[in-house]
């Protein structure tokens, strides 16, 4: 083993940009992600022990079942570090909890999609929330004003999509969002950000009424969109939109993603079925390391088959000396004759790379595909690349 120390031009820093897609589709009260449909395991009815459309963001106890082979769970001792969940209060931790007890948690945690429908006057604290947000944005368009002279968020009827960040990362790419509204296979209505300031405009189908109307607006930073166009997407149909048949709707944005974990129960609107695509953006830290084998380095190995095999290994000992033996390096020098064989070159194979910090403690392992033959006269550059 040799250790030989990276310098300032074999260290190199840099970002990876990643823009992965989503396609959700919304159909009969279930969200499809990326066409995965439910997967059946040994225990369970779903593999990732989540509903279909749902991430779960540690992807522990997959294909466990909690009365077979029960589920693991993060747990804490209280104890003299004070060590808690920050999902547990400062309050309960100290009354509830006494030196000793443990404090539990549960996996698996997930996260999905969400609508939520407000309707005329109705109280929207979600929406409120979101107000210095959407008035922040209004140097992009005027359609993002909480309240102006084309509506007031606060009031009017609104139809809000939140969408976690685990879905798209730090953000979602300004201009891929895509939302199509579909009844019995047929689309009625198309969004798209073609401007890429936010706007979703009614791009289809051509000739369509609202065709070129903005119906919403996108808030790429935050995962949110709020749809407020109230024009009729098809005529003389009312729909169950409101889980409610004694007041149908017609189709229009504010009921686009209807099943999506909101109030709104399987077989409601058959018919009606919503897909959203958009694209996200993670940025992945990546460092890569030149690690140099040059002429005459690492041509010595620590491997007992280094050395010749059946030598006498067994030091000399006495009462002012320790001698080891000196011992004869194999040689595996090529040579297409038995004898004489090949002139001797000191030979290693190089097959894993490790990486250490300045404290000689083992921080990582690079493993080639194939180990590499190395002789006093070659010299090789190995690039390692490390993602964070």
């Amino acid at each position: 083993m040799s250790y030989k120390k990276f310098n300032q031009n074999d260290i190199i820093y840099n970002t990876l940009k990643t823009h992965p897609k989503t396609s959700l589709v919304v159909y009969n009260g279930v969200i499809y992600r990326n066409n995965q449909t439910e997967i059946s395991g040994a225990f369970t009815t779903s593999v990732p022990n989540a509903p279909p459309g749902f991430i779960s963001a540690y992807e522990l106890n997959v294909d466990r079942n909690e009365s077979d082979t029960g589920l693991i769970y993060p747990f804490i001792t209280k104890d003299g570090t004070l060590t808690s969940f920050r999902t547990v209060s400062t309050t309960s931790f100290n009354t509830d909890f006494l030196f000793g007890d443990v404090v539990t948690g549960s996996y698996p945690l997930t996260s999905s999609v969400s609508r939520e429908y407000f309707s005329q006057g109705e109280s929207r604290p979600y929406v409120r929330a979101l107000k210095n947000t959407l008035n922040y944005y209004k140097y992009l368009s005027p359609h993002y004003s909480y309240s102006s002279s084309l509506g007031d968020k606060g009031d009017q009827k609104l139809n809000l999509i939140s969408i976690p960040s685990i879905f798209y990362g730090s953000e979602i790419k300004k201009g891929t969002v895509d939302l199509k509204f579909y009844i019995s296979g047929t689309l009625i209505g198309r969004l798209q950000d073609t401007r890429q300031n936010g706007d979703l405009v009614q791009t289809g189908p051509l000739g369509s009424t609202g065709s070129g109307s903005v119906a919403g607006s996108v808030l790429y930073n935050e995962g949110f969109l709020v749809l407020t166009g109230s024009w009729p997407l098809e005529t003389g149909i009312s729909r169950n939109y409101l889980n409610d048949v004694s007041n149908p709707q017609t189709s229009s944005w504010l009921y686009y993603a209807v099943g999506a974990n909101d109030a709104s129960g399987s077989g409601t609107i058959p018919s009606s079925s919503y897909q959203m695509d958009f694209l996200g953006r993670n940025d992945v830290p990546t460092v890569t390391l030149l690690a140099h084998a040059a002429k005459g380095e690492f041509n010595h190995s620590n491997n007992p088959t280094y050395v010749q095999y059946g030598q006498n290994k067994t030091p000399d000992s006495g009462s002012v000396a320790f001698i080891e033996p000196e011992l004869e390096i194999k040689n595996t020098t090529y040579s297409p004759y038995p004898d004489p064989t090949g002139s001797f070159q000191k030979t290693t194979y190089i097959s894993k790379i490790g990486i250490y910090d300045e404290n000689k403690n083992l921080i990582g392992i690079a493993t080639v595909a194939k180990p590499v033959k190395k002789t006093e006269n070659q010299q090789y550059t190995f690039k390692l690349k490390v993602d964070f």
